[in-house]
């Protein structure tokens, strides 16, 4: 056996390539994002909202009576895909971020810092109701974790960095 070469013993430690600096978004900032995220989605849900009506007026459509029950269950159904959109196709765009996350300069990464597949960016939607199901202690996870990981950032495997 050859002692000149450092590879050639099994006990020669293997050495790792310098990591770099990542800054993990806490909490807060994490919090501050989905406000803003909350305030979008609001405002465009409004002006969608009176474009239609205006759209309906103008044309003079004729909306037959509908019960209470069947307009909130449109009003559901339409609220959780525009959320499910917007956070989906978002976060797993070239922005890696939704408007609130990069008005506060951060966003959605996998594990090795790369951009997240639509898929990934769907699991990662999804997993948040196991979030609020345990009493948003899913959330809550985001201040205690080493990587600032949340629940359905776990489950997804996905960090949120600062950018």
């Amino acid at each position: 056996m050859d002692n000149t070469n450092p590879y050639s013993s099994p006990t020669t430690p293997i050495q790792e390539m310098p990591e770099t600096e990542i800054s993990y978004a806490g909490f807060w900032l994490r919090f501050v994002a989905l406000l803003i995220d909350v305030i979008v989605i609001f405002v465009g849900a409004f002006l969608v909202g009176i474009l239609l009506y205006l759209v309906i007026n103008i044309i003079g459509i004729e909306i037959p009576a509908m019960s209470e029950e069947v307009w909130d269950a449109i009003v559901n159904i339409t609220d959780l895909l525009v959320n499910w959109l917007y956070f989906t196709i978002l976060e797993s765009s070239a922005w890696q971020a939704t408007l609130g996350k990069r008005a506060v300069g951060i966003k959605v990464t996998d594990l090795q810092g790369e951009k997240m597949s639509f898929g990934r960016s769907n699991a990662r939607y999804w997993s948040k109701i196991l979030s609020v199901l345990v009493l948003f202690i899913g959330f809550l996870m985001v201040a205690f974790t080493d990587k600032k990981q949340g629940l359905h950032d776990m489950i997804a495997g996905t960090l949120v960095i600062k950018d």
